[in-house]
């Protein structure tokens, strides 16, 4: 058991060292060296755990996936019990992630430019758009919307589109227009008896 302890505090650190290296520098401008020396671990150590650059930027994409989800579903239920309101909450994530370090931009769109296709860091960003979809796809659904999937194609490409041009202009009031384009996508997909949560 100890064991599996030290490995995993090892991963984590290696992970740490390469996800703050990706961001900044994006995937083919961070080789496995800047990795080592930035996380401190001997490279027989982090070969011991990913043999690959490819290994290495795909588990991080897919720890990238799970704290990206937990935080897109903590901002939803944070809105309340209303699915409508859930739905509008959701961009509350994007607008604490700038708050907490500016914007990157979105992981998985620069992942899939820089990767190659094929890749295992590529089909990571097919597995994440694909997860977050079928999440938002359910959440659409819970509206009572007609065609919950086209709101969901909506909502994502929203998202997607608030963190490109957030990275560009580094304004908050990108993720303002996103969240009321989804209010309005809201009310285009829903009953007439049901009323979008208004302006917070």
């Amino acid at each position: 058991m100890a064991t599996r302890v030290r490995k995993t505090n090892t991963e984590q650190k290696i992970l740490d060292a390469a996800a703050g290296l990706f961001h900044r520098h994006g995937l083919r401008g961070v080789g496995v060296d800047q990795v080592i020396e930035e996380s401190g671990v001997a490279k027989s150590t982090l070969y011991a755990h990913f043999r690959t650059k490819d290994d290495l930027i795909a588990a991080y994409l897919r720890r990238t996936d799970d704290s990206w989800m937990r935080e897109l579903q903590t901002a939803a239920e944070a809105a309340g019990p209303d699915p409508a309101k859930q739905v509008v909450g959701l961009f509350d994530a994007l607008l604490a992630s700038f708050d907490r370090h500016g914007f990157f931009g979105c992981p998985f769109i620069s992942a899939a430019v820089e990767a190659d296709l094929g890749t295992k860091a590529h089909e990571a960003t097919i597995d994440h758009t694909q997860r977050r979809q079928e999440w938002l796809t359910g959440l659409a659904r819970t509206t009572g919307a007609a065609k919950p999937a086209e709101l969901a194609a909506h909502l994502g490409l929203l998202i997607d589109g608030a963190l490109a041009s957030g990275r560009l202009l580094q304004d908050r009031a990108v993720v303002d227009g996103a969240k009321a384009s989804g209010r309005a996508a809201l009310l285009s997909h829903t009953p007439q008896n049901i009323t979008a949560p208004p302006d917070s």
